[in-house]
């Protein structure tokens, strides 16, 4: 009886367990609820308002995709994955609620990657607040995590799924990925879902996971190239009073960095922009120095005659300008410093910032590298860590000395952030005395650091200046005076500054251009906007007047107030300053607009105008002389007496998406270098002078290989190499000094075996 049983029983007991599907649907679901997360996580997101079957489509196509590969794997190494898959999601999403909490943007996967150690290292301290004070949304993204820990034996995978199974997975994938794509594609995003992918603005519009696939895929093959954008160019009132500020640029030169039709878009769009005009305003300043500083998270409403009459009386008896603003450009602080430096739309060049991806580039008309050409001295200063956001390979490559904390800049007031006014009083008396003594002018620039978050009286440049910020603002909440205290600092700095010079008798050879880098954005918590204490005002990050800011241009030979009413941006102040100055650069490569040209039509679109934008997660509003545009509200308004055509807006909109997406590819293939026919290198000279005429010396014709060792000597001044190559022998002789050969005039430029060589007409050793 018991033997019977036992062998009825036998076929049930081996027969094959079903395997559940939980293990297929736990990626689909465990990144769909991070998506919705981190959408309710950000305010300035509606839920209403934002595309949620992207979300939907890409999370699945995802979780799907994950699924399938992850059950190809032996059991063993299948769990292992998925903790570790899980893990990084979850630790990737915390991330970039501590970005957007404190950044006030998304930040990519590669800038998390290269640039951590920089943000912990400086701000470790201002991280554990930010951290502490989203501990409820970081704590929820670790529930998926919680659930696989516990459910385990649901959610990990068991036994293989069929076949049948797989193909379904890869199926939906399949469909999802191809529906959400042609969405994109399609749609009113293509341009931000392709040619002008930005990572701030696709983390809101497409979800996380969307962005971290586009920004792989970008960085592997590259942007697609923005299609031609074709406009009525205004045709100049006749005759024709001033020249325009352009070059004899090659626009059928070729390339090894980029062929095809990529290049010969760019032909077409560089070649066929209008170049601003030069105007009354040209060559103003010609000769004179200039110092120019970009301050960390400035604001106006800082500026008071009482309490501020430096930064007040700069701002009031220069130029002043009414309609500046200061877009946030989605990379913090060195967004705003390439755009003030370069005249370019800061954007992700392969995965990198533009900033860093141009430190190779042959960037002519930066300021240091165009003044250091006409035989200024030029220095750059940064009162932080000197390799912070790699300032110590921009920098040079912008044509300056460069110091930091770290390479010849060493402070001595104590805590953090580090004194303005310290650096100054370390600094300017160096360059000032040089230029009295030997008339050499100078071009120095200061990037600061004094007004930098977070403001409380834990903040060294706040408690120092606490009593005179509280005394003359009683009534405001502790991180407003905080902050006003911290920018005491900038105005102690400039108003030494300003001491110098006049003391010196240089006040009227000098000009100070400033701006900030970007608003006081750590001003916003997640409990109260202080930025609308500040300012006065009920706005918020996705309105205009929340990026409002102050340029200031001064000289002291000015004799009185100029006021400019034209909208400009920080794009706009290499034009306008090279203008100014009376400098040859061609406006055609550069985003921004000289604010004095005036060769344009005020209600025709063109690529002369002047024009703002603003970039927000609901997309980029923007302001010209025919009105406003309002990403927000998506409503066009036209300003007193402007009649404009009825595609002005679509118009315009595609001119912005031509200035992003070419802003990109001039960096990214080195397109001044490629036009003006530079010789590609690691590290690029400044142009240098026009050669002499012929000589009959002995040394014509000599060939000079430099080379760029690294930094020497107790002021960590550069120490160049030259060899020397003779027709008659094959002998060379290195020789070492203090001079920079980029002073030297050269004739021509050959390479060999991969290195620029320089021919000089008359070659001399010190």
């Amino acid at each position: 009886m018991d033997e019977n049983r036992t062998r009825l029983e036998q076929p049930q007991q081996d027969a094959p367990k079903k395997r559940s599907l939980w293990p297929l649907f736990f990626f689909p679901m465990a990144l769909l609820y991070h998506e919705l997360l981190l959408h309710a996580f950000d305010r300035t997101i509606l839920f209403w308002d934002t595309p949620l079957v992207y979300i939907l489509l890409f999370s699945a196509a995802g979780g799907f995709l994950l699924s399938a590969l992850v059950d190809i794997l032996p059991r063993r190494a299948a769990h292992i994955v998925t903790y570790a898959l899980c893990v990084f999601w979850t630790v990737l999403t915390c991330i970039e609620y501590c970005c957007k909490s404190y950044f006030k943007s998304y930040w990519g996967l590669s800038f998390i990657t290269q640039m951590t150690g920089n943000v912990v290292g400086n701000f470790f301290s201002t991280m554990l607040e930010i951290i502490f004070g989203r501990i409820v949304f970081i704590l929820l993204s670790f529930l998926p995590l919680v659930l696989l820990i516990i459910l385990r034996r649901r959610l990990l995978p068991g036994k293989t799924l069929s076949v049948r199974c797989r193909v379904m997975a890869l199926a939906v994938f399949a469909v999802c990925q191809a529906v959400g794509s042609a969405l994109c594609y399609t749609g009113e995003d293509r341009a931000d879902y392709t040619y002008n992918y930005v990572t701030d603005y696709a983390v809101p519009r497409f979800g996380l996971a969307a962005t971290i696939r586009l920004e792989a895929q970008y960085a592997i093959f590259g942007l697609p190239d923005a299609p031609v954008i074709q406009v009525d160019e205004p045709v100049p009132d006749e005759p024709v009073v001033y020249d325009y500020n352009k070059m004899e640029l090659d626009f059928t030169a070729t390339s090894d960095l980029v062929g095809g039709s990529t290049l010969e878009n760019m032909h077409n769009y560089f070649s066929s922009k209008t170049a601003s005009q030069q105007n009354e305003y040209t060559g103003m300043f010609k000769g004179k120095n200039l110092i120019q500083i970009t301050a960390e998270a400035f604001s106006p409403y800082v500026i008071s005659k009482e309490l501020t009459p430096t930064l007040y009386k700069l701002t009031h008896e220069g130029f002043v300008f009414t309609n500046y603003y200061q877009p946030g450009w989605g990379q913090s602080t060195t967004g705003g410093e390439f755009a003030h430096m370069t005249g370019i739309i800061p954007t992700w060049v392969n995965g990198n910032l533009s900033f860093y991806a141009s430190h190779q580039d042959y960037m002519p008309f930066a300021l240091g590298n165009q003044f250091r050409a006409l035989g200024y001295t030029t220095v750059a200063y940064h009162n932080n860590s000197y390799t912070y956001y790699n300032r110590h390979l921009t920098h040079p490559n912008l044509g300056y000395d460069y110091y930091g904390q770290g390479n010849g800049l060493t402070l001595t007031v104590p805590g953090w952030p580090y004194s303005d006014l310290d650096m100054m009083e370390l600094t300017a008396p160096a360059y000032i005395e040089d230029y009295v003594n030997t008339g050499k002018p100078f071009h120095a620039y200061y990037m600061s650091v004094s007004g930098h978050a977070n403001w409380g009286w834990g903040n060294a440049m706040s408690a120092k200046n606490r009593e005179a910020a509280v005394a003359a603002y009683p009534n405001a909440s502790q991180p407003v005076q905080g902050y006003i205290a911290a920018n005491l600092e900038l105005e102690y700095a400039l108003t030494y500054l300003l001491e110098q010079l006049e003391a010196a008798g240089i006040a009227d050879d000098t000009v100070i251009c400033m701006t900030a880098d970007h608003y006081p954005y750590a001003l916003v918590t997640d409990e109260v906007d202080y930025y609308q204490e500040l300012s006065g005002k009920q706005d918020s990050e996705l309105d205009i007047s929340r990026y409002k800011n102050t340029w200031l241009l001064w000289s002291g030979s000015m004799e009185s107030s100029v006021t400019v009413n034209t909208p400009c941006s920080a794009i706009d102040i290499l034009p306008t300053v090279s203008n100014l100055f009376g400098l040859e650069f061609d406006s055609r490569l550069m985003s921004g607009h000289d604010v004095f040209a005036q060769n344009y039509n005020a209600s025709q679109a063109s690529t002369c105008m002047p024009l703002v934008i603003l970039p927000t997660n609901r997309g980029y509003s923007w302001i010209t002389a025919a009105g406003t545009y309002d990403a927000k509200t998506r409503t066009f308004t036209p300003n007193p007496g402007i009649t404009v055509a009825d595609d002005y807006v679509k118009t315009v909109s595609s001119l912005i998406d031509a200035k992003y997406s070419y802003a990109r590819q001039l960096i990214q293939y080195d397109y001044a270098g490629v036009v003006l026919h530079h010789p590609q290198a690691t590290h690029v000279m400044a142009a240098p002078p026009k050669p002499p005429e012929p000589s009959t010396d002995e040394t014509a014709g000599d060939t000079v290989n430099i080379g760029f060792p690294p930094l020497k000597g107790p002021r960590q001044r550069p120490c160049f190499f030259m060899q020397k190559y003779r027709k008659a022998d094959s002998d060379c002789q290195k020789i070492c000094h203090s001079e920079p050969v980029r002073t030297l005039a050269w004739e021509s430029v050959t390479r060999k075996n991969g290195l620029p060589f320089f021919h000089f007409q008359n070659l001399s050793y010190p």
